[in-house]
């Protein structure tokens, strides 16, 4: 009783850090499981994509009738092939009811009334839905954020020869950008749609910088801890660990970066100023007083300047970071410390359950 006692308490801190990968016999795929009720009500409410408003109403009744005798038709057929009741819910998720997650409810809105957009939404809707229960149930990344704030300081302090030796040259190249036409028509002018992915892309490069070297990161890791051999799956989850551990120091130097432009530009960049680049004053959201009868404005302009500096900065600080032999054999050697602790308990686990986990 006492062993099992230790052995739960064991897996429960391996979930507080983050790592349920440790523990024997986990798999990340039983997230899906655990998330089937909210899949399902998710792909029930999605059969409503088969409206079509365009139409009138008895045709709309024929679209959704359509629509639930498909996708009652294709989860039936999954049903029998798996051993259960035609009318009956999944009791596991695998790949082909993963798939028909995805496609059915994006299919509908095409079938019925050619409604492409709505399709593209869903696709990508439920692909990121089906991501994120992945992420946060199969490998706790909420507890892995978690553990990234509480140990932020000591890792971003492993980054500060490099933030100041970028930052310095980024800030000057930045500043003088700043206050250029082309800069405020570039990211002013666009519909916002196109601006948030414009600016998005920058963090998504950003991300993809990092997750470059994470393989390497990861190996590193394994030698600082000398003797401990991951399998893949709990090397993925290690790698998780260190990459939001990373990209926490990218987000939170992208909102300084932000914030700086934000203050500078609202004391700074008059009503004329921005009159004379962009042809009108900008759309006010906020008048603060200022010293004697001044005000500084916060508009929408700006605000949208101060994220497209904010995210190239991101971008620039994550390159630069993994350029950087040095920093990323500090970030390692932190991280390593930060982790000896649960890899100590990962040693007693394995000696009470007994054997190794490879897989």
């Amino acid at each position: 009783m006492g062993d099992g006692r230790q052995i739960s308490e064991l897996e429960r801190s391996f979930r507080r850090a983050g790592l349920p990968t440790f523990i024997r016999g986990y798999s990340a795929r039983q997230a899906f499981a655990k998330a089937l009720p909210l899949l399902t009500v998710v792909f029930v409410l999605e059969i409503l994509n088969a409206l079509n408003f365009d139409f009138g109403f008895w045709t709309n009744v024929g679209f959704l009738a359509g629509g639930i005798a498909i996708s009652l038709g294709i989860i039936g057929m999954l049903n029998l092939a798996r051993g259960q009741a035609f009318l009956s819910v999944p009791r596991r998720v695998g790949l082909a009811e993963m798939i028909v997650f995805v496609v059915v409810p994006s299919v509908l809105p095409l079938l019925f009334g050619g409604q492409q957009t709505s399709a593209v939404v869903t696709l990508g809707g439920n692909t990121a839905l089906l991501g994120l229960v992945y992420l946060v149930l199969g490998f706790g990344a909420v507890s892995i954020l978690e553990w990234a704030v509480r140990r932020f300081v000591s890792l971003f302090a492993a980054s500060l020869t490099v933030l100041v030796r970028a930052l310095s040259l980024l800030l000057f190249f930045l500043l003088v950008i700043f206050f250029t036409t082309e800069t405020w028509q570039i990211w002013t002018v666009p519909q916002l749609p196109k601006f948030v992915v414009a600016a998005g892309l920058f963090m998504v490069f950003a991300a993809g910088f990092l997750l470059l070297r994470l393989p390497g990161s990861v190996r590193g890791l394994e030698v600082e801890l000398r003797g401990e051999h991951l399998s893949r799956t709990q090397r993925v989850n290690v790698g998780l660990v260190m990459f939001l551990s990373q990209f926490l120091q990218v987000v939170f130097v992208a909102f300084a970066v932000w914030l700086f432009f934000v203050v500078f530009g609202s004391l700074l960049v008059s009503a004329g100023v921005r009159e004379a680049w962009l042809g009108k004053q900008g759309t006010e959201l906020l008048r603060i007083p200022f010293f004697g009868d001044t005000v500084v404005t916060i508009t929408v302009e700006l605000l949208r300047v101060a994220t497209g500096m904010a995210s190239f900065a991101a971008l620039y600080y994550a390159a630069a970071t993994q350029l950087d032999e040095a920093y990323r054999d500090e970030v390692v050697e932190r991280i390593a410390e930060q982790m000896k602790e649960t890899f100590a308990r990962r040693a007693e686990y394995l000696s009470l359950v007994g054997g190794t986990q490879t897989v």
